[in-house]
């Protein structure tokens, strides 16, 4: 039985949330640049660039490349032959990003109650996700995760009847709702099945694949390019401007559900897509 101590998470989470506000990670660098050899409009050209250009900075100067810093989310990955000593895991992550929101210099955004609204000026909590996996490691992703992108998400219980044709339209109704609010060209993680709460994971955890990486079920990944060819059409363009891609990719994540539902869910990220990982 391998251990490991929480401070070593904490140490890490501080870690990711910095890196992942000062620079962008390779693959969403990469759906950029195809971005820009796919756009049309000169002015979505242009926002392209600019956008680009933000990064370049943030990445130079190691400041936030968006105002919004995002609400911290952790996903964890815990081997089944490791244990975790020195403390509460819980209580380590939400310590790791006080640490790196606070010595950073990241803003904080997170409230102590929805309704009282009142900062807690470390920007915790974090939203905490765990899964329990094979071996003795720890690999934890990190995702701060913008307002504007996650407001724009959206839930529907569909009846069995609506198929796909009925899954399709909400997810690209909801893409076009969203227009210039997440910040396009936009990632879209979708979840499909499951039941109402696991439904809203799986659209969240699909955009921790690798921007632009298929679905491995070559139906599913034919969907998600069918997806993505609708939502390009509808002409929103970076940040709202206008042009041909208003979306990245779209990656579906699906589980199998009970008779009588069809859950989807649509988790938008902007186009600062700012996730790191690590293995402990």
């Amino acid at each position: 039985m391998r251990e490991l101590h929480v401070d070593q998470v904490a140490d890490a989470v501080a870690r990711l949330v910095q890196e992942a506000n000062f620079k962008l990670s390779d693959d969403v660098v990469r759906a950029l640049s195809q971005a820009k050899s796919l756009e049309e409009a000169p002015v979505g050209q242009t926002v392209l660039m600019q956008i680009v250009d933000n990064y370049t900075i943030a990445e130079s100067e190691r400041v936030p490349m968006c105002q919004d810093t995002g609400v911290a989310l952790v996903f964890l990955e815990i081997g089944q032959d490791l244990h975790l000593v020195g403390g509460d895991l819980t209580e380590a992550v939400n310590r790791g990003v006080a640490k790196g929101y606070t010595e950073g210099y990241l803003r904080k955004s997170m409230l102590n109650d929805p309704i009282e609204r009142i900062n807690t000026r470390d920007n915790t909590p974090a939203m905490i996700y765990i899964d329990i996996v094979p071996g003795d490691k720890l690999k934890i992703k990190v995702d701060t995760k913008g307002g504007g992108s996650e407001n724009m998400s959206q839930l529907k219980m569909l009846p069995p009847s609506a198929g796909w044709e009925g899954a399709k339209q909400f997810i690209v109704e909801t893409v076009a709702a969203a227009g210039p609010n997440a910040c396009p060209p936009m990632i879209v993680g979708v979840g499909i099945g499951g039941n109402f709460d696991k439904c809203a994971l799986l659209a969240k955890k699909a955009l921790l694949r690798d921007v632009g990486t298929p679905n491995p079920n070559p139906a599913w990944a034919a969907r998600e390019q069918e997806l993505l060819e609708e939502i390009n059409k509808l002409g929103v363009g970076p940040m709202g401007l206008g042009g041909t891609v208003t979306a990245l990719a779209v990656h579906i994540e699906v589980m199998g559900c009970h008779i009588t539902a069809l859950p989807v869910a649509v988790n938008i990220e902007c186009h600062s897509h700012r996730h790191k990982e690590v293995t402990l």
